[in-house]
């Protein structure tokens, strides 16, 4: 842990970790009320009584297991040539303990066989609950891990110890701590900088994270929410992946989400996006929270193509200084 205390700096540290005893003293995170929704677990509770009396708990239990592959592109006439078609795996939100018989994980495995990437990233929550043991969460992603190909990048969600990074870590996964890494292609360079989570924490920090990125690279931020995109645009990002939301998990039909738990404009809750001239995508996540069902928003495994051409979501010609 020491290392880790180095990498994301002491300050941090030290923050993080003092919340994260709060939280398991059943105190109140950062800038949380009474009427936050990871502080209602009753209401969990009622849902799920509610789904149980009704018989759609087996419905949403089914919808929870269907994992499906969404593929999109990332257009960005700053990428550079040798990026062109460069594919990316993105999982996000799997809280892969959340369900007792562990199934999410031998589903995920079976939809990873098959898939060719570049680069994979994880954009956090890997456990289901936000205080007491990991372990469990820990083994099932080492499982994960054996059948992910190449380089696996990842940021620490809010119901992620940073505890857990280490023995992460050892398995294969890089974590971005405030962090970024380049990735290298022919003689180019595209930086890719993951940030601590934003959302309970608030432990992120872009100037360390964008250190030592050169003014004119290509960069890609891996942020756990998406309510980081404004510091994110005006810092210089090119693009953005980031999960959180589950794209609201229970949604009305058409998928339109009732919550989103996230401090940022609802056309952000799942999908494509685009503030000024950066791209983001919101993965509707890979697993669930609270309780192990979906309604109109299948849980997903998204693979990104990168291409080198103008995005039609991009109208505005502004531009920041780059990080």
């Amino acid at each position: 842990m020491e290392r880790i205390k180095q990498r994301i700096g002491p300050t941090l540290y030290r923050q993080r970790v003092y919340f994260q005893l709060h939280r398991a003293a059943n105190m109140f995170s950062v800038g949380t009320t009474l009427f936050h929704i990871e502080n209602m677990p009753w209401l969990h509770n009622s849902f799920y009584h509610f789904l149980r009396f009704s018989g759609l708990i087996f419905l949403g239990k089914r919808n929870y297991l269907d994992v499906q592959v969404r593929r999109s592109v990332l257009a960005s006439e700053r990428l550079p040539e040798a990026f062109h078609g460069f594919r990316v795996l993105h999982l996000s939100d799997l809280h892969i303990d959340l369900d007792r018989d562990l199934a999410l994980t031998d589903r995920l495995i079976a939809k990873l066989r098959g898939l060719e990437y570049d680069l994979c990233v994880l954009t956090g929550d890997y456990r289901a609950s936000t205080i007491g043991e990991f372990e469990t969460s820990v083994r099932e992603m080492e499982k994960i891990r054996r059948h992910l190909k190449g380089p696996v990048l990842a940021v620490l969600g809010n119901h992620d110890f940073i505890e857990m990074a280490p023995a992460l870590e050892r398995m294969g996964y890089r974590f971005l701590l405030n962090e970024n890494v380049p990735i290298e292609r022919e003689g180019s360079t595209v930086y890719v900088a993951g940030v601590d989570d934003p959302h309970i924490y608030r432990t992120d920090n872009f100037e360390k994270a964008c250190d030592g990125i050169p003014h004119d690279g290509f960069s890609l931020l891996l942020s756990h929410s998406p309510e980081t995109y404004k510091v994110a645009a005006a810092c210089g990002f090119d693009m953005m992946l980031c999960g959180h939301t589950h794209g609201g998990q229970v949604c009305l039909p058409g998928g339109v989400a009732i919550i989103h738990n996230s401090k940022s404009p609802h056309r952000m809750t799942a999908g494509l996006w685009s503030y000024h001239d950066m791209i983001g995508y919101t993965s509707r996540g890979t697993g669930a929270c609270g309780i192990p069902v979906r309604f109109f928003c299948p849980p997903e495994i998204v693979l990104h193509e990168l291409r080198r051409e103008p995005s039609p979501l991009v109208r505005s010609r502004w531009r920041a200084h780059g990080p």
